[in-house]
């Protein structure tokens, strides 16, 4: 796979509601560009614009601290084998400051040794939503007591939005940066 389903349009292409959507992606946190889903989300001007806010929130005003919320997107990207969303996404987990030996054991389906208490609540949690779409209380408990509720509507926010994200990139076939070799093996 080395091209997207979904060529990438240019200025010339664009209607004027996808025109505003891509103003509003641009002039928000995540700067310029098109990257990931974007390009093909866009062929939806109106889901494209509300996926990019709740994005934004998602990434940038959560209450989930940078690295475990990191540490829950990239979790989202193994559960989809999103080879794009994983690459991504474990990048900005190490640059926000998460162990890249837990990246590497999410990539490889294993279960991560040597975790804090705070990346172990997101991991159970987390692990028991992709996989079984429910949360046992114990993990809710725990979870509940660290984040508080807020945290966990936002760490549920987070697996959702990356999972639709996930499926969006593995639909259109967004290909890895030139070079880039694919971080996720079949498991």
């Amino acid at each position: 796979m080395s091209e997207t389903r979904f060529p990438l349009l240019t200025a010339g292409e664009l209607t004027d509601e996808q025109r505003a959507v891509v103003d509003a992606i641009q002039s928000g946190p995540r700067g310029s560009g098109l990257r990931g889903p974007f390009n093909a989300l866009l062929r939806s001007p109106v889901l494209c614009d509300l996926v990019q806010r709740v994005g934004a929130y998602i990434r940038f005003g959560g209450s989930i601290p940078a690295p475990l919320n990191e540490l829950a997107i990239c979790m989202a990207g193994r559960k989809w084998g999103a080879q794009y969303e994983f690459y991504a996404h474990r990048r900005l987990a190490i640059d926000a400051g998460l162990n890249p030996a837990i990246l590497d054991a999410i990539a490889d389906g294993t279960r991560p040794a040597d975790m804090t208490g705070d990346e172990t609540t997101v991991y159970e949690f987390v692990s028991a939503l992709l996989s079984t779409g429910q949360v046992p209380d114990a993990c809710y408990r725990a979870a509940k007591e660290r984040f508080g509720e807020r945290g966990i509507m936002d760490l549920v926010g987070a697996v959702g939005y990356y999972s639709l994200v996930s499926m969006v990139l593995n639909v259109a076939q967004v290909p890895l940066p030139e070079g880039e070799a694919a971080p996720l093996k079949p498991l």
